[in-house]
């Protein structure tokens, strides 16, 4: 019987150098074409959206106010039958619309007019992928979104506009249907709810295609989002942008000296592809589009989309 915990065979590296500047040298020489971003919330903290687990800021820290039994409860299905009011009132303050994109969605939409984003694929359910025009179906929204709605018992489908002008109203969404009346929500994925069939369907076959993969402000604490970092192929770059390292650097070491995936290797001698990028979204977007180039592009695309914004919205 052999070794149980004999080294993985040696894989292909790619990158030139395993570091930022072999990550940007990658791209310049055209190596890839097929590139798939995953996003949590840290690419629209500085839209004004807070994150869900910042200590102080964080949602999850800021939702005594609505007496919740714990502080998850506000997306659990099953207390949502029981008092809706609480995610209804959180709802108001996040809705679409209140809110802009930022410089790292626009380089988000750069990637995909450039024909370097095969997917984007977002925890996020603020819709503000779709607000900065990356197209619908280059988008995969793992949580759900904000932009359409259903009621809960009979599936009835509802228009965002119209959720939100019942949210406006501090009136609690229901069906309109007489035979039922129950709770309307937006298509956004509770606790105890199944992910998108979409999200299943295109992770199948996107990841395998994959030739850069760019993570950008998630803490990849949330499965089964956070184990897509691992289908995509051995060789894959993987560059990973965010305030601090994920907690999955580290994680599975049994599974990592077996060869299989086990998170990121930023530190070890074998490290062959994986690159971490600390700071902000926006911060870590600025820089890549300034090694790349395209920083006259981002500082234009940016200015004119949220001029657009504010004449849509009379400011």
């Amino acid at each position: 019987m052999g070794n149980l915990f004999q080294s993985a065979p040696k894989v292909e590296q790619l990158l030139s150098e395993v570091n930022y500047d072999g990550i940007i040298k990658y791209i310049q020489d055209g190596k890839c074409t097929n590139i798939i971003t995953m996003a949590g919330a840290g690419i629209s903290t500085s839209a004004g959206i807070p994150d869900f687990r910042t200590p102080g800021t964080g949602l999850y820290d800021n939702l005594a106010k609505y007496d919740l039994p714990n502080p998850q409860a506000i997306f659990e299905i099953h207390f949502f039958r029981k008092n809706p009011a609480p995610f209804y009132a959180l709802a108001k303050e996040l809705y679409p619309g209140v809110f802009k994109p930022t410089p790292c969605h626009y380089f988000l939409r750069l990637l995909h007019e450039k024909k370097l984003l095969l997917r984007h694929y977002t925890q996020n359910i603020d819709t503000l992928e779709r607000v900065a025009g990356i197209p619908e179906e280059m988008i995969v929204e793992a949580h759900g979104t904000f932009a359409t709605a259903h009621c809960i018992d009979c599936r009835k489908q509802f228009s965002q506009e119209w959720v939100k002008d019942k949210v406006f109203a501090d009136e609690i969404p229901k069906c309109t249907d007489k035979k039922c009346g129950g709770l309307v929500k937006p298509d956004i994925v509770f606790f105890g709810e199944n992910l998108p069939f979409r999200f299943l369907s295109c992770s199948m076959k996107d990841f395998p295609k994959c030739d850069l993969l760019i993570i950008l402000g998630t803490s990849l604490a949330v499965q089964p989002f956070a184990s897509l970092i691992d289908r995509v192929p051995d060789t894959t770059p993987r560059l990973y942008i965010n305030l601090e390292k994920s907690e999955s650097d580290a994680s599975n070491l049994l599974s990592k000296l077996m060869g299989g995936g086990g998170g990121f290797d930023f530190e070890s001698d074998s490290k062959y592809r994986d690159v971490f990028w600390q700071g902000t979204c926006d911060d870590g977007c600025v820089s890549l589009s300034e090694r790349l180039g395209w920083k006259a592009e981002l500082d234009k695309l940016t200015l004119e989309e949220h001029a657009k914004i504010d004449k849509e919205i009379g400011q």
